[in-house]
């Protein structure tokens, strides 16, 4: 016949498994501290995003001052050449007659500088009544809207964050940073236009893409500012000119 424990109580399993479940855990602990080396192992992806889009607006940033010198020197040897071959001098000319239609030139004039930007946080940290954070935020089709009726307005240029639109500027946005021409923008956006305040006023108010931003504004407090200025001046485009992509419409 068996004998009895003390306690009158039967061996359980479960007693002979602690340790090894200590021991287990012990050992998982150790590996995890040591690859996090004092890190945080769940920061780990937000900090590589963050760092790959320092990463990338650094490189960015070296490309077009390399553009810029290549497109120097690109123009001291069209300059030469032109003044020893009279077709090439034609040329030349006709393309200096399109630079400023095509956004390769600066322009300056009296215009309008538009503000766009996201609601302010409450200090409490709760959202108006009915509104998801979604509607908090300046979207890319509020920053398209907007450009399109300054466009609409006959505006002899346009600019975004001081960079210069031209017709195959596109304007995408990443939840609330904008994304344009190889850089990265955070809000507030500033649109700039070398264009009539008036026109541009009527053209805004016309466009019914503006009509639902500016409820969104009324609802939910985001900014939404068109301040006329007697001058401004937009730089000149100074990105790549190759198309990609192209259809017949």
């Amino acid at each position: 016949m068996p004998r009895s424990s003390p306690s009158g109580r039967r061996p359980s399993a479960w007693g002979a498994l602690v340790p090894v479940v200590a021991l287990a855990a012990g050992l998982l602990f150790a590996t995890s501290g040591r690859t996090a080396q004092g890190s945080d192992l769940r920061a780990g992806e937000v900090t590589e995003l963050s760092e790959l889009i320092e990463e990338r607006d650094s490189a960015v940033a070296r490309q077009e001052r390399q553009v810029a010198e290549l497109q120097e020197r690109v123009q001291l040897l069209t300059e030469e050449v032109a003044t020893r071959d009279d077709a090439v001098a034609a040329a030349q000319a006709v393309g200096a007659a399109s630079a400023p239609g095509a956004g390769l030139t600066p322009v300056s004039g009296s215009g309008v500088v538009i503000t766009l930007d996201d609601a302010p946080q409450r200090s409490d940290g709760s959202l108006p009544g009915n509104a998801r954070p979604d509607d908090l935020v300046i979207h890319q089709s509020d920053v398209q809207a907007v450009v399109n009726a300054v466009w609409a307005a006959g505006a002899d240029g346009v600019a975004i964050m001081d960079q210069r639109l031209i017709s195959t500027s596109a304007v995408r946005c990443v939840g609330n940073t904008l994304l344009l021409q190889g850089r990265t923008y955070s809000p507030p956006f500033v649109v700039t236009a070398v264009a009539d305040a008036d026109a541009v006023e009527a053209a805004l108010a016309a466009s019914p893409q503006v009509a639902v931003f500016q409820q969104a504004v009324d609802a939910f407090g985001l900014t939404f500012e068109v301040r006329e200025r007697p001058a401004v001046t937009l730089p000149a485009y100074d990105g790549g000119l190759t198309l990609q992509y192209a259809s017949a419409g």
